[in-house]
């Protein structure tokens, strides 16, 4: 893959520092008809720095999501060149060697009943962090992503489309073993689309991997606007996991298992979303720190040596957290496991009359 020429970017502070207000209106909104359950009333919830649209949260499943729906140029412009890190690499080395070892741990589950050369579909891959992983067990490694940049450094054993939607990839029907959708959902416009592709391009018994922020989630509930997960404006939609269940098993799927620990996400939710509370700190200022990027290092040294702190001090508390919210079953993150079911004429067509079932 030839990898694009860098773009001019906005300094690294500002890619997560738009700040965030809670807001209440009695008077709610009406609004185009939710992904999840159709209902169009929502309270609003939260306004965003430079974005005229509100978040606001579904009446019906409780999904968050944007009102008005942000466009496809507008959502291009949140994700400058910047946003990806160098080629392959987003983090500061020792950072991008944990990320990379704790994404790692996650390759036994993802592969996990899957016979070698079964094919697998990463949905918004980015690095491709996962699919050199997967590759080595042996697997036929896939994937997609909307920014060339972004897919730079990818394993070269993957085959990578860049398309702006799943269903622009191409696949053809009952082509994958298994897809995953790994912190990307809540990106896209469109969910339901993408949710019902995947079942189209998935053989019957096929797994559906999502993972997505539990906007329900203890951590959700208590960081309020100061929430790292919201990653606003990029994410665009909001997902409660009764919503995210609902939204697969109307598209097709049983949904088999749901897990509420992520050692790679949620300790770290905790201590950003607790130093976003603190007003004179900047806003995700340690997310902004880990990143690898040339020049001169974001805010100045006593900012620095406050947001280094801060992360110190706060790490046994998250990682107590990450423990509690777990056993409690409201994880700040979410990863859930769909089953394609067949279709119904199928299905019928495999069940033995009932004439043959019976005995002579």
């Amino acid at each position: 893959m030839t990898c694009p020429r860098e773009r001019g970017a906005p300094p690294a502070a500002e890619l997560y520092a738009r700040r965030v207000r809670s807001v209440a209106d009695a008077t709610g909104a009406v609004c185009a008809p939710c992904p999840v359950c159709g209902d169009v009333s929502a309270a609003l919830r939260f306004e965003v720095e430079g974005v005229a649209a509100r978040v606001v949260v579904c009446d019906g499943c409780g999904l968050g999501r944007f009102h008005p729906m942000l466009g496809a140029e507008e959502i291009r412009d949140l994700y400058p060149e910047e946003y990806y890190g160098e080629p392959g690499v987003k983090f500061q080395p020792l950072v991008e060697r944990i990320v990379r070892l704790v994404g790692e741990r996650h390759i036994g589950f993802l592969s996990r009943g899957l016979a070698p050369g079964a094919r697998v579909l990463d949905v918004g891959c980015g690095r491709g962090v996962i699919l050199g992983a997967l590759a080595d067990r042996g697997l036929e490694v896939h994937g997609i992503e909307l920014s060339a940049a972004a897919a730079c450094g990818a394993d070269q054993r993957a085959e990578i489309r860049i398309v702006s939607r799943l269903a622009d990839a191409g696949y053809p029907e009952a082509h994958f073993d298994e897809v995953v959708i790994w912190h990307v959902l809540e990106h896209l416009q469109d969910p339901r689309g993408t949710v019902e592709e995947a079942r189209r391009i998935l053989r019957p018994r096929g797994r559906l991997i999502v993972a997505v922020p539990n906007f329900a989630s203890a951590q959700a509930r208590w960081s309020g606007a100061g929430w790292f997960h919201l990653d606003l404006p990029r994410h665009l939609y909001h997902f409660p996991l009764s919503a995210l269940r609902r939204l697969l098993e109307d598209a097709g799927f049983d949904v088999s298992a749901a897990h509420h620990f992520s050692l790679r996400q949620n300790p770290f939710g905790w201590i950003q979303s607790a130093l976003n509370r603190i007003p004179w700190l900047p806003r995700n200022g340690v997310y902004t720190l880990l990143q690898r990027r040339g020049g001169p290092p974001p805010y100045d040294a006593w900012t620095r040596a406050c947001l280094w702190a801060g992360l110190v001090l706060t790490t046994p508390f998250a990682l107590v957290a990450t423990l509690v919210e777990t056993l409690a079953r409201t994880g700040a993150t979410v990863h859930v496991v769909g089953v394609r079911r067949p279709d119904p004429q199928v299905a019928s067509e495999a069940l033995p009359t009932r004439e043959a079932s019976s005995p002579a």
